[in-house]
């Protein structure tokens, strides 16, 4: 698995959001460049796992659609002799 990575517009956002949450519930001050290093921290320790359930999330809505689509064809197949 490649390295989660975001543009640099995304990775400002995340670390103002970051920075929002620590004043507001922790009443404390993150710098950005602390700020910076907490999402790589989270990135590359924790991103991972919400990686791999996002992917298990998806591997089930396809072998639910993969089912639909077999009951389909099931369905519209012909009686035949051969």
């Amino acid at each position: 698995m490649s390295e989660i990575e975001f543009s640099r517009q995304q990775k400002q956002a995340i670390v103002d959001e970051l920075q929002k949450y620590f004043e507001n519930e922790l009443d404390a001050e993150l710098g950005q460049f602390d700020g910076e290093f907490l999402l790589d921290f989270i990135c590359k320790e924790i991103g991972p796992a919400f990686y791999n359930k996002g992917v298990a999330d998806a591997q089930l809505v396809i072998e639910k659609k993969m089912l639909d689509v077999s009951d389909e064809l099931y369905d519209i197949a012909k009686e035949s002799k051969y």
